[in-house]
């Protein structure tokens, strides 16, 4: 069994607007089975980037059973309440209405195809979901930000700890990458 991935919103990074700039995450939906994953429902123009897609797919928010942080910026959380149902996963808890149970991420299943590894390098807490489809492995991760970079995380806490962790995703041989702020690409 695989998992069927779409890219609800494409993320990206600018362009500014006087002392504003304009930021919006990427927001991937990940369905196997009964298990129907959202990852960083953040910024966006407006809710309707994430439902409108959703809906298109005829899936309603009442179905998501799992919603993943790849960090806990704003620009990756602030839509999480869209989706009553679900656990909220980090990198170190599992939550569901009043319960908190910690769990480091680490290898974390969501699913047979649906997984979370760590990955600290944009902050020192990141996580990445890792999703078997059948065209090949995905990974939405923020250790890029989108194909271009950049190289260095101006936010990174510690650039060589964010390097590891991109050679460890590369060391996966994903088919597609999905970064915090952009659409997919085939690393290379």
């Amino acid at each position: 069994m695989s998992a069927e991935l779409h890219l609800l919103h494409a993320g990206y990074v600018g362009p500014e607007e006087g002392d504003a700039i304009r930021v919006g995450s990427s927001v991937v939906l990940i369905r196997e089975g009964s298990t129907c994953v959202v990852v960083d429902p953040g910024l966006v123009a407006s809710r309707a980037s994430i439902l409108e897609p959703m809906r298109a797919l005829d899936i309603d928010v009442n179905e998501v059973t799992d919603v993943v942080f790849s960090h806990l910026h704003l620009d990756h959380t602030l839509n999480a309440a869209l989706f009553p149902e679900a656990r909220f996963h980090d990198f170190m808890a599992i939550y569901r209405d009043d319960l908190w149970t910690d769990s480091d991420a680490e290898g974390r299943r969501l699913s047979d195809s649906i997984a979370l590894i760590r990955t600290p390098g944009h902050t020192a807490e990141d996580i990445s979901t890792l999703a078997q489809t059948a065209d090949g492995l995905v990974v939405c991760t923020h250790a890029w930000w989108n194909e271009e970079g950049p190289q260095e995380d101006p936010y990174a806490p510690d650039q060589g700890i964010l390097a590891a962790s991109r050679q460890r995703i590369l060391a996966l041989a994903p088919s597609l990458i999905i970064p915090g702020h952009g659409p997919g690409f085939r690393p290379s």
